[in-house]
């Protein structure tokens, strides 16, 4: 049996939390400082946090072992499994030759601005997939589809990283908060509410920050009044929605809505020097190859090119919220597979001497989003070869299925990364050096509503996901309020907000987009373009919490 505590170290929680950040701090100096390859970063980083584990936390080794070993697993499957499905969906479009229509689409509906297009793609598609998804499917998606927009791989990896930030609290039908509310016992519709009048800040600024990423100030001010309409339409459709109608379908609305006031608005107004844009933003083979701006669409081929996707929303709202006669989500969820995990389970116990839940493995064979898109995708691969579009398009289905293990292969290094990461967050959890470090920075008192997002921003930087973060920091979150007589469904919800610019610089997310754009190997060189955003956001989430846990801005709330 093993208790985790929050001072190992010579008794005192300040110098315990420095030594439970050195694995944390051990992945980013060899990231970003000696840039070795991720997937070596990740491993490097796991073996120092079972060894601070084991000679800090006095863990036994066996389950320090354990319980990297149970992360990487979680890590397989369902994150990567998820990623595989997402990038084989996204493939089988551009095998059959669809996805040249898809981007056609997008062309058109933007003016021919490609500023315009990549906005409308990494913003507003990626946050419906975000919604539909999440897990690191969008960043794989849209990052793909700019860079067959024309854009170079760098842009294209740094776009969809930044946009890929204030869906991400309501992502795949808000499982970070209705997490957050199971853990914590607080109702999950009172934290997206609270949610949703934070993030929508920066849904209003975020597609003005993609365009300044990839035109500097001249594109940024040529296109303001498109990526103005499109941030605020998206941030006051995700405080509608999350504060009136339904906080699992708030990113889908608010993507809806966001692309819709595109659509409303370019038929007025048309952004200027787009031209001249193109030459700045796209490579010069992009460039040199002409647009669709002013043409019509043929409706068998938009309809063939946005069939997968719909099949998505579709597909993923059924299994979410489907419940006349058959309740879909309900069937679903009794088809996963619960254990506790051997050697692991009922050995770890909380201060109470209770076995902690968190070594309870649920195996989603069925239910998970990447079994979902594996079901979207094949019957996509079968739509298509049976539609050869006049013989302009050929792919048999077996074609269509072979990019399955295509997929795998590519992704090796990717996914050694992600399961690396997951075994180090998996290890400081149990091991209880996340909580030391929690609990180091909840003992500043009323100033802790400033650091609340801090801890959702480590969380989710450390393990790639929102959901995570709060699994790791919700509860914490909930007691610091408590003792510090702050709201704590506030700092609940700050949690899960900090977590969404978190994922700007996750390793996960950051191996996602270099191996979606084929920059393997220089994830540090993403990490360096976007960490300044990381951060500066970030600021604006903590200076935005605190305010709000005073009068200045309680009213905020609802």
């Amino acid at each position: 049996m093993f208790t985790p505590t929050t001072d190992p170290i010579a008794g005192s929680i300040a110098l315990s939390a420095l030594v439970a950040l050195i694995p944390l701090l051990t992945f980013f100096v060899l990231l970003a400082i000696i840039k070795v390859k991720a997937h070596w970063a990740g491993l490097g980083s796991l073996a120092v946090a079972i060894i601070v584990a084991i000679f800090g936390w006095h863990m036994p080794v066996g389950l320090a072992l354990n319980s990297g070993v149970m992360g990487m697993v979680f890590g397989a499957f369902p994150i990567v499994w998820i990623v595989v499905m997402a990038i084989f969906l996204y493939q089988v479009t551009v095998k059959s030759g669809r996805f040249e229509d898809l981007r056609r689409v997008f062309d058109v509906i933007g003016g021919g601005d490609v500023r315009i297009q990549a906005v409308l793609i990494a913003f507003c598609f990626g946050g419906l997939l975000e919604a539909l998804a999440g897990f690191g499917a969008p960043v794989a998606i849209t990052a793909t589809m700019l860079l067959a927009l024309g854009l170079s791989p760098l842009r294209a990896a740094c776009a969809v990283l930044i946009a890929n930030t204030a869906p991400v609290a309501f992502g795949a039908v808000a499982i970070p908060i209705t997490t957050a509310g199971a853990l914590t016992g607080i109702p999950a519709a009172d934290i997206g509410a609270i949610v949703g009048h934070q993030s929508p800040l920066l849904a209003l600024f975020v597609p003005s920050i993609l365009v300044l990423i990839l035109d500097g100030w001249r594109g940024m001010r040529q296109t303001l009044p498109a990526t103005l309409t499109i941030g605020i339409s998206f941030g006051v459709a995700q405080w509608l929605c999350s504060t009136y109608f339904s906080y699992e379908l708030t990113d889908i609305v608010a993507s809806l809505i966001g692309l819709a006031a595109a659509v409303i608005l370019l038929r007025f107004w048309t952004p200027k020097g787009a031209d001249e844009a193109r030459q700045r933003v796209l490579t010069a083979e992009a460039a040199a190859l002409p647009h669709e701006g002013n043409t019509k669409l043929h409706a068998g081929n938009t309809w063939m090119a946005l069939f997968p996707y719909l099949l998505v929303i579709v597909i993923f709202g059924v299994a979410k919220l489907w419940k006349l006669g058959v309740d879909i989500p309900a069937w679903l969820a009794s088809t996963d597979i619960k254990f506790g995990w051997p050697g692991l389970d009922g050995k770890i116990l909380n201060a109470e001497g209770e076995a902690v839940t968190s070594t309870v493995y649920n195996f989603q064979w069925l239910s998970s989003p990447g079994t979902l898109l594996l079901i979207t995708g094949l019957i996509v691969a079968l739509v298509y070869s049976l539609n050869d579009g006049n013989g302009e398009y050929k792919m048999t289905f077996a074609e269509g299925a072979a990019e399955i293990g295509k997929t795998i292969y590519n992704m090796r290094f990717a996914a050694l990364t992600i399961l690396s990461v997951l075994g180090l967050a998996y290890v400081m959890n149990l091991s209880g050096q996340t909580i030391t470090i929690g609990t180091w920075l909840a003992g500043t008192g009323a100033f802790f509503a400033f650091l609340s997002p801090i801890l959702g921003w480590i969380g989710t930087a450390v393990t790639g996901s929102d959901t995570s973060a709060n699994a790791l920091f919700a509860k914490l979150q909930q007691t610091a309020g408590i003792n510090a007589g702050i709201d704590p469904n506030l700092l609940v919800a700050a949690n899960t907000s900090g977590g969404v610019v978190g994922k700007l610089i996750s390793p996960q997310n950051l191996a996602i987009a270099a191996t979606s754009v084929k920059m393997e190997g220089q994830e540090s060189v993403i990490l360096k373009k976007v960490a300044g955003w990381s951060v500066g956001m970030l600021l604006v989430l903590c200076c935005l919490v605190y305010l709000q846990s005073t009068p200045v801005l309680s009213w905020m709330l609802p």
